[in-house]
Parts: C-alpha cells; sequence; structure tokens
C-alpha cells in the first residue's frame, strides 16, 4: 500500500510532536493498522535519504517486493514508514 504525501506530512507532524520515537510509532500504527512501522537505531540507516526530518528525527520509506525490504525515496512506492531518532 502506498504512502500519500499527505501522510508522509501527518507521520512528520506526529513524529515531531510525540513524547518518542516509540510513542509516534505506536500512534501510527493504531491509527494506520494497514500500513507498517518500525523503529530502528539512526545508525543503520546511514547512508540512507531520509524522506523527511524532524529536528533529531527522520522518517525514511521502504518497500518490499515480498521478500527483501530497500528504502525509496517516492512514497508512492513505500508500504512502511523507518522512524529513527538521533543520538544526543
Amino acid at each position: 500500500m502506498a504512502i500519500s504525501q499527505d501522510e508522509l506530512h501527518s507521520a512528520g507532524e506526529l513524529l515531531a510532536g510525540a513524547a518518542s520515537v516509540r510513542e509516534a510509532a505506536a500512534t501510527w500504527r493504531a491509527a494506520h493498522p494497514e500500513q507498517r512501522v518500525v523503529v530502528v537505531d539512526a545508525m543503520d540507516m546511514r547512508g540512507e535519504t531520509a524522506a523527511l526530518r524532524c529536528g533529531t528525527r527522520s522518517i525514511y520509506l521502504a518497500t518490499s517486493d515480498g521478500h527483501c525490504w530497500s528504502i525509496t525515496e517516492q512514497p508512492g512506492d513505500a508500504s512502511a514508514l523507518v522512524l529513527t531518532q538521533d543520538d544526543a
């Protein structure tokens, strides 16, 4: 299922305002059970381009062919959000 630009914007607002990245992920999952969202360490995403930066937090878009996952910059190709927070 594709992620729209509006959903990406909403996810950014949620991520920026949440007390923690994990709280943002849980809130997003509850509101969008059809979409996947995972929280990973920012180091795991080094070398990838974030779709959206919210201060020290980032959203990456992921897509899957049913077996392997990859990062995409195209919301229309994305089937998951990957959330990170830079170390302080």
